[in-house]
């Protein structure tokens, strides 16, 4: 019999994977106590095991333990099936002769059969290599099909290739990971996903088409992004849907959300509904989040904001001139001069995966890095930050309660509230475990429907600490030169909590407050000696949680170790905006905490930084210009044109001449050929300066 090395390449956490942690216990306990299988293998390669109370099991050569059967009938991946693994690895261990090799032939043949599951990533394997055949053998040809449809669509993945120190190969889908724990083209049917069972295979299948498809490119290093399947000039253009949109925001944008009447907002919300539906999700949650903006400015709700409002439109055409580029890269095209044009996103990337919308996930554990709470006066919402360590990202679990008139609970109130089924407070400071949870391209997690009994939470322990890194930040200067060369913010992926990361905290400086901007800020080193800013701004949902931050970062608690937060590169280096704080004692989340018992800590005041005149000169003209579109291009008054003609005079003044050219040109047309003329210019201006804020911060990132 050929020796089976994808079943020895499966370690315990593997199977623990596989299945679950108590079936792999029992299933050892039992064979340690003598009722494990007896192992044999018939003439084609498949493993059979006979147990001492009858039950048989067996698994095929090149498929993955579902795919196993077993005459308990229990359903899935039984114990019998792990119990068959278990005894194989030990039979295989155990000394003895070969009625082909004699024994020190077969061991020889073991040993090199182990060697090669071991380090088949060090022989350049790659689980692109296998074909449709082998696919279809070790997942099933019904999730074969189910692939093909996605890849008709077309997405995107991140994919880490093996190499010798690191021989697991895996591949962030949109809305799962999928792992190759055993680097052998036999190994494909044990690969490890979160998706729910009944996706399982297809997103195995997915997976290996995205290294299939990076094969070509010939990646220089270990992580590779690429855009799988589609048709780039069929997802560029977006059909109609993308062209009515983007007609109906002109239209927004003339009008002003002071003029935008119900048609208009049920017109966005339909086409919305059409870019849902064709799977370009970055383009709908925009104008998802543009119509709550309008039903906010209708209701004259606390929501909405001119600055946003204006930013959102931006985004929208942002995406779509991004990705015309992209086609047109994609397709050979060249500009005036014969010149190829080139692209550095990938259609997908700006307009989102071609997956659908969310995905099932099988059991998963997810660790809680804190808690913000936000509200208006009507509602609370509770945003509960969770690290997915095996996929390597963070998730964000959202809750919002209406409020009855006269409640006005603040963020420890809420923390006794129900979430999963436990309290708030214990979510965002635990392990959560769920067999009913699912995921959005864009991050969020949803728990509930039937199986929410099904979901529990435990105390964090070391959890933080065992997180994978980018995800655990270990290393100032070097995340704030990642951080260089991310896209600009307007066409990136439209990714929850993609700031979110744990920092280890390796001293605590200066803590002090600024009473002008309401703010607690802090000094922290990283282990190499680089400085960052802790700064969070004062929060009236929860009025006492910067005294709860500052006992915490002040060693009231205990020595800091981690502190999970936003992460930003500003004009004054790394900033990290606090989300919860770990300590010797635990876990803090200063949103959810009481006051302290003690009363506030005593810190000192410190200076509000001097203003950036380039910063300020750049946000005062993005707010002239919102201001004009809340208004409306129509309904442009000498005001707001006066508005303009100082900020594109400020501008000028800091030395950002592009910038203030683009203003003056949205002034210009709309003097010269009326407001419909203006249109473009209106978003030139908007990108110029959006990009250039988003450039000045990163221009002052600083490891010291």
């Amino acid at each position: 019999m050929k020796i089976r090395a994808d079943l020895l390449a499966l370690d315990a956490g593997t199977l623990a994977e596989l299945a679950n942690r108590g079936l792999v216990k029992r299933a050892v306990k039992e064979l340690d106590a003598g009722a494990g299988a007896m192992v044999s293998p018939d003439g084609d390669d498949t493993l059979h095991g006979r147990f001492p109370d009858g039950t048989r099991a067996a698994l095929p050569p090149g498929a993955g333990l579902g795919q196993g059967t077993c005459t308990c009938g229990a359903p899935g991946i039984c114990r019998h099936l792990l119990g068959l693994v278990l005894a194989y690895q030990r039979t295989a261990a155990a000394p003895g002769p070969s009625p082909t090799t004699g024994a020190e032939g077969e061991a020889e043949e073991r040993e090199a059969a182990v060697g090669e599951a071991a380090a088949g990533a060090a022989a350049a394997w790659s689980p692109g290599d296998l074909d449709d055949e082998a696919l279809a053998s070790a997942v099933g040809s019904r999730a074969v099909a189910a692939a093909r449809r996605v890849l008709a669509r077309g997405y995107t993945a991140q994919l880490h290739h093996p190499t010798a120190e690191e021989p697991v190969a895996w591949a962030e889908l949109p809305t799962c990971t999928v792992r190759f724990p055993v680097p052998a083209p036999d190994g494909v049917g044990h690969a490890v996903t979160d998706a729910a069972g009944d996706r399982r295979g297809e997103m195995i299948v997915l997976a290996v088409w995205a290294f299939r498809a990076a094969v070509d490119d010939g990646p220089a290093g270990p992580l590779t992004q690429v855009d799988v399947g589609g048709s780039a000039a069929r997802s560029s253009s977006g059909g109609p849907e993308l062209d009515t949109a983007a007609a109906l925001l002109h239209d927004l944008l003339l009008d002003g959300a002071g003029h935008a009447g119900p048609v208009l907002a049920t017109a966005l919300r339909r086409v919305r509904d059409q870019l849902s539906d064709r799977a370009l999700h970055w383009p709908a949650g925009t104008l998802t989040e543009l119509v709550e903006q309008l039903d906010d400015h209708a209701a004259r709700g606390a929501r909405y904001r001119a600055e946003r409002h204006a930013l959102l439109i931006t985004e929208f055409h942002a995406r779509l001139r991004a990705a015309r580029a992209a086609t047109d890269a994609a397709t050979g095209a060249t500009d005036e001069t014969g010149t190829a044009r080139r692209s550095p996103l990938a259609v997908s990337q700006v307009l989102g995966s071609g997956e659908r919308g969310d995905t099932a996930l099988r059991r998963v554990r997810l660790t809680a890095l804190g808690c913000r709470i936000s509200g208006t006066p009507q509602d609370r919402t509770a945003e509960v930050f969770l690290a997915h360590g095996a996929a390597g990202t963070a998730l964000v679990l959202r809750r919002r309660w209406e409020l009855a008139e006269g409640q006005e609970p603040t963020g420890p109130e809420l923390a006794a509230r129900r979430l999963a089924g436990s309290s708030l407070g214990a979510v965002a400071r635990g392990n959560l475990v769920s067999d009913s949870a699912s995921r959005t391209p864009a991050r969020s997690v949803v728990i509930g429907g039937a199986r929410l009994a099904s979901t529990g939470v435990t105390p964090v322990g070391s959890a933080w600490e065992d997180l994978p890194e980018p995800l655990l930040l270990r290393d100032f200067a070097a995340h704030a030169r990642a951080l260089e060369q991310l896209p600009p913010f307007l066409v990136r992926p439209r990714i929850e909590a993609d700031s979110v990361h744990v920092v280890e905290v390796h001293a605590v400086e200066e803590i002090g407050y600024d009473p002008a901007q309401q703010r607690l800020e802090a000094r922290v080193r990283d282990a190499r000696g680089a400085v960052a800013t802790v700064s969070a701004a004062y929060n009236p949902y929860s009025p006492d949680s910067l005294d709860v931050l500052a006992g915490a970062l002040d060693g009231g608690r205990g020595e800091v170790r981690y502190l999970s937060a936003f992460v930003h590169g500003t004009g004054h280096g790394l900033s990290f905006d606090p989300i919860a704080v770990m300590t010797a004692e635990g876990v803090t989340v200063p949103d959810l905490a009481p006051a302290p018992a003690t009363g506030s800590v005593q810190v000192a005041a410190v200076r509000a930084r001097p203003r950036d005149p380039l910063a300020g000169a750049l946000e005062a003209a993005l707010a002239a210009l919102a201001t004009a579109a809340g208004r409306g291009l129509r309904h442009l008054g000498e005001g707001a044109r006066a508005e303009l003609e100082e900020a594109a005079a400020a501008l000028a003044r800091t030395g950002l001449a592009t910038s203030a050219a683009r203003v003056r040109a949205f002034l210009a047309a709309h003097r010269q050929e009326g407001p419909r003329a203006a249109v473009g210019p209106w978003l030139d201006a908007q990108i110029q300066l959006l990009t250039a804020l988003e450039l000045q911060g990163r221009q002052g990132v600083s490891p010291l």
